[in-house]
């Protein structure tokens, strides 16, 4: 079994590590990680472009940084990840799908909110959209 685990260094994907940890030791699945840094290269944000480039490193730097993280939450729990990835693109959800389709990733374990989502919604948008979308299952962790 492939598991796809979408982190994004929030407490709810946090909380996904170790579900998708506790999946694979029962399944002798492989864990894989995504993160999806936001792109803005399209985008008018009318500031310069040193600014531009100084946010593209600094969300960089934090993926490469929860990537770590990731590996060592796993590591710890005696699963270290199959595989890990970074992609740069204008839509999370929409990386998340294709490359779980591409994969062919037979569950998806992610959070049920995101960084940015308010706490006043039961399902961020990122969640609700692969849910609707993915190729396969998804379970949500709170």
């Amino acid at each position: 079994m492939k598991i796809l685990v979408p982190i994004d260094g929030s407490k709810h994907s946090e909380a996904a590590l170790g579900v998708a940890a506790q999946q694979a030791k029962a399944t002798n699945g492989q864990i894989c990680l995504i993160n999806v840094v936001p792109s803005y290269e399209g985008i008018d944000l009318e500031i310069s472009a040193s600014a531009r480039e100084k946010l593209s490193e600094r969300l960089s730097k934090k993926s490469e940084e929860m990537m770590e993280k990731a590996h060592r939450i796993l590591s710890e729990q005696g699963v270290p990840p199959a595989c890990s990835k970074v992609i740069v693109a204008t839509s999370i959800p929409n990386s998340i799908i294709e490359y779980a389709e591409e994969e062919k990733i037979d569950l998806i374990i992610m959070g049920s909110l995101g960084l940015t989502a308010s706490s006043r919604f039961k399902l961020g948008s990122v969640s609700a959209m692969v849910v609707r979308h993915a190729p396969c299952s998804v379970y949500v962790v709170k």
